[in-house]
Protein backbone atom coordinates (compact mmCIF):
# COMPACT_ATOMS: atom_id res chain seq x y z
CA UNK A 1 0.00 0.00 0.00
CA UNK A 2 1.30 3.43 -1.19
CA UNK A 3 0.93 6.24 1.71
CA UNK A 4 1.76 8.61 -0.58
CA UNK A 5 -1.95 8.33 -1.96
CA UNK A 6 -3.42 8.23 1.48
CA UNK A 7 -4.85 11.16 3.14
CA UNK A 8 -7.14 12.16 5.50
CA UNK A 9 -9.84 14.87 5.27
CA UNK A 10 -11.74 16.49 8.79
CA UNK A 11 -15.47 15.10 8.37
CA UNK A 12 -18.33 17.81 8.08
CA UNK A 13 -21.03 17.34 10.11
CA UNK A 14 -23.73 16.45 7.39
CA UNK A 15 -21.33 13.49 7.18
CA UNK A 16 -22.67 11.81 10.24
CA UNK A 17 -24.98 9.06 8.64
CA UNK A 18 -21.23 7.57 6.62
CA UNK A 19 -19.48 7.51 10.10
CA UNK A 20 -22.41 5.72 11.64
CA UNK A 21 -22.74 3.68 8.81
CA UNK A 22 -18.88 3.12 9.08
CA UNK A 23 -19.30 1.83 12.67
CA UNK A 24 -22.33 -0.33 12.21
CA UNK A 25 -20.37 -2.50 9.27
CA UNK A 26 -17.56 -2.74 11.49
CA UNK A 27 -19.81 -3.92 14.41
CA UNK A 28 -21.67 -6.65 11.93
CA UNK A 29 -18.08 -8.11 10.90
CA UNK A 30 -16.93 -8.12 14.63
CA UNK A 31 -20.54 -9.58 15.81
CA UNK A 32 -19.76 -12.61 12.70
CA UNK A 33 -16.41 -12.93 14.45
CA UNK A 34 -18.04 -13.24 17.73
CA UNK A 35 -17.02 -10.47 19.39
CA UNK A 36 -18.91 -8.35 21.51
CA UNK A 37 -16.50 -5.24 20.28
CA UNK A 38 -18.94 -2.38 19.33
CA UNK A 39 -22.14 -4.69 19.01
CA UNK A 40 -24.16 -1.37 20.35
CA UNK A 41 -22.96 0.20 16.79
CA UNK A 42 -25.86 -2.42 14.68
CA UNK A 43 -28.99 -0.41 16.65
CA UNK A 44 -27.20 2.56 18.46
CA UNK A 45 -28.50 3.91 21.59
CA UNK A 46 -29.25 7.86 21.62
CA UNK A 47 -26.40 8.60 23.70
CA UNK A 48 -23.92 6.62 21.45
CA UNK A 49 -25.36 8.76 18.54
CA UNK A 50 -24.90 11.45 20.78
CA UNK A 51 -21.21 10.93 21.28
CA UNK A 52 -20.75 10.97 17.73
CA UNK A 53 -22.28 13.99 17.09
CA UNK A 54 -20.49 15.82 19.91
CA UNK A 55 -17.20 14.45 18.02
CA UNK A 56 -18.52 15.96 14.56
CA UNK A 57 -19.03 19.24 16.26
CA UNK A 58 -16.11 19.47 17.65
CA UNK A 59 -14.57 18.87 14.29
CA UNK A 60 -12.83 15.27 15.75
CA UNK A 61 -13.43 12.99 12.97
CA UNK A 62 -11.42 12.31 10.26
CA UNK A 63 -12.31 10.24 7.01
CA UNK A 64 -9.46 8.56 5.24
CA UNK A 65 -9.23 8.66 1.51
CA UNK A 66 -7.00 6.77 -1.43
CA UNK A 67 -7.57 8.96 -3.92
CA UNK A 68 -11.15 9.83 -4.23
CA UNK A 69 -11.80 6.29 -2.55
CA UNK A 70 -13.57 6.25 1.15
CA UNK A 71 -11.14 3.72 3.02
CA UNK A 72 -12.51 4.73 6.65
CA UNK A 73 -12.05 6.93 9.26
CA UNK A 74 -11.25 7.84 13.45
CA UNK A 75 -11.74 10.31 15.92
CA UNK A 76 -8.64 11.80 17.18
CA UNK A 77 -9.62 13.83 20.48
CA UNK A 78 -6.77 15.41 22.97
CA UNK A 79 -8.47 15.11 25.88
CA UNK A 80 -9.93 11.85 26.84
CA UNK A 81 -11.86 12.11 30.58
CA UNK A 82 -14.21 9.34 29.82
CA UNK A 83 -11.67 7.08 29.41
CA UNK A 84 -8.26 8.31 30.90
CA UNK A 85 -9.84 10.56 33.33
CA UNK A 86 -8.89 14.09 34.29
CA UNK A 87 -5.22 15.06 33.60
CA UNK A 88 -3.14 17.99 33.88
CA UNK A 89 -2.26 19.01 30.34
CA UNK A 90 0.99 20.11 30.77
CA UNK A 91 2.00 17.44 32.32
CA UNK A 92 0.57 14.85 30.02
CA UNK A 93 0.04 16.43 26.65
CA UNK A 94 -1.73 13.55 24.99
CA UNK A 95 -3.97 12.60 22.16
CA UNK A 96 -6.71 9.97 21.89
CA UNK A 97 -7.83 7.75 19.16
CA UNK A 98 -11.52 6.08 18.81
CA UNK A 99 -13.73 4.96 16.39
CA UNK A 100 -10.59 3.79 13.85
CA UNK A 101 -12.54 1.95 11.17
CA UNK A 102 -11.46 0.38 8.10
CA UNK A 103 -13.78 -0.42 5.08
CA UNK A 104 -13.80 -4.32 4.91
CA UNK A 105 -13.64 -4.78 1.57
CA UNK A 106 -10.11 -3.07 1.92
CA UNK A 107 -9.05 -5.57 5.10
CA UNK A 108 -5.46 -7.11 4.96
CA UNK A 109 -3.90 -4.37 3.24
CA UNK A 110 -2.20 -3.00 6.55
CA UNK A 111 -4.36 0.22 6.54
CA UNK A 112 -4.63 -0.04 10.35
CA UNK A 113 -0.62 0.00 10.60
CA UNK A 114 -0.79 2.77 7.94
CA UNK A 115 -3.88 4.86 9.98
CA UNK A 116 -1.96 4.68 13.08
CA UNK A 117 1.45 5.91 11.11
CA UNK A 118 -0.26 8.72 10.04
CA UNK A 119 -1.87 9.44 12.95
CA UNK A 120 1.47 9.52 15.05
CA UNK A 121 3.50 12.00 12.26
CA UNK A 122 0.19 14.42 12.52
CA UNK A 123 1.02 14.37 16.58
CA UNK A 124 4.62 14.59 16.20
CA UNK A 125 4.37 17.59 13.85
CA UNK A 126 1.92 18.57 16.82
CA UNK A 127 4.75 18.20 19.51
CA UNK A 128 2.63 15.57 21.21
CA UNK A 129 4.27 12.42 22.19
CA UNK A 130 2.09 10.25 24.19
CA UNK A 131 -0.54 8.60 21.66
CA UNK A 132 -3.28 6.64 23.70
CA UNK A 133 -6.27 4.40 22.94
CA UNK A 134 -8.66 1.69 24.29
CA UNK A 135 -9.95 -1.38 23.56
CA UNK A 136 -12.54 -4.26 24.80
CA UNK A 137 -10.40 -6.32 27.30
CA UNK A 138 -12.10 -9.30 25.97
CA UNK A 139 -11.05 -8.90 22.14
CA UNK A 140 -7.67 -10.35 22.54
CA UNK A 141 -7.08 -10.27 18.65
CA UNK A 142 -7.52 -6.52 18.96
CA UNK A 143 -5.35 -6.10 21.97
CA UNK A 144 -2.57 -7.97 20.35
CA UNK A 145 -2.59 -6.25 17.40
CA UNK A 146 -2.06 -2.85 19.26
CA UNK A 147 0.75 -4.59 21.36
CA UNK A 148 2.60 -5.19 17.92
CA UNK A 149 2.16 -1.92 16.79
CA UNK A 150 3.67 -1.09 19.41
CA UNK A 151 1.41 0.30 22.04
CA UNK A 152 1.72 -0.69 25.85
CA UNK A 153 -1.14 -1.54 28.07
CA UNK A 154 -0.70 1.22 30.74
CA UNK A 155 -4.38 0.72 32.75
CA UNK A 156 -8.26 -0.73 32.85
CA UNK A 157 -11.11 1.20 32.94
CA UNK A 158 -14.48 -0.04 33.69
CA UNK A 159 -17.33 1.17 30.98
CA UNK A 160 -20.99 0.64 31.55
CA UNK A 161 -20.78 -2.14 28.59
CA UNK A 162 -17.43 -3.80 28.98
CA UNK A 163 -14.12 -3.21 31.05
CA UNK A 164 -11.97 -1.39 28.32
CA UNK A 165 -7.72 -1.72 27.88
CA UNK A 166 -6.14 1.44 28.17
CA UNK A 167 -2.99 1.66 25.41
CA UNK A 168 -0.52 4.07 25.32
CA UNK A 169 2.57 4.53 22.72
CA UNK A 170 5.58 7.15 22.98
CA UNK A 171 6.16 8.78 20.20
Amino acid sequence: MNSEKISFRRAEINELSLALSLLKEAALWLQNKNTEQWSFWINPPKEKVAWIREGFENKEFYFVYRDEILLGMFRLLYFDEQYWGKRPDRFDKAAYVHSLTIKRKFAGQDLGALFLQMIEDKLRSEGIFKFRLDCMQSNLGLCHYYENQGFTKVGEVQMSWAMQNLYEKKL
